[in-house]
């Protein structure tokens, strides 16, 4: 089992940056892949990246270039890094956890807002 905790998030101007935390509580966070994903109202929640255990990246092309996910396995937290921030990035951001061998994550935070405007 692991708990995760998003932190970061809040209002930023187009072009600007936010970094977002997800601090996990439980065992063994290195063995996990770390995902981002955001849903914004009255849509979907959507895939925005993961980081696998080797420190290996994925993004959507949405965010490609723009976003970056990092992890600290010492601080058990994983980072989102966002730049060049739009309008259409304003959402719920959440980090999930999925654990070896599992095909989808299983472990999720509660959220953060991101709202990008002027």
């Amino acid at each position: 089992q692991v708990q995760l905790l998003e932190s970061g998030g809040g209002v930023v101007q187009p072009g600007g940056s936010l970094r977002l935390s997800c601090a996990a509580s439980g065992a063994a966070f290195s063995t996990y892949t770390m995902g981002w994903f955001r849903q914004a109202p009255g849509k979907e929640r959507e895939f925005v990246g993961r980081i696998y255990q080797n420190g290996g990246t994925g993004y959507a092309d949405s965010v490609k270039g723009r976003f970056s996910i990092s992890r600290d396995n010492a601080k058990n937290t994983a980072y989102l890094q966002m730049n060049s921030l739009k309008p259409e990035d304003t959402a719920v951001y959440y980090c999930a956890a999925r654990s070896v061998g599992r095909l989808t994550f299983d472990y999720w935070g509660q959220g953060t807002q991101v709202t990008v405007s002027s």
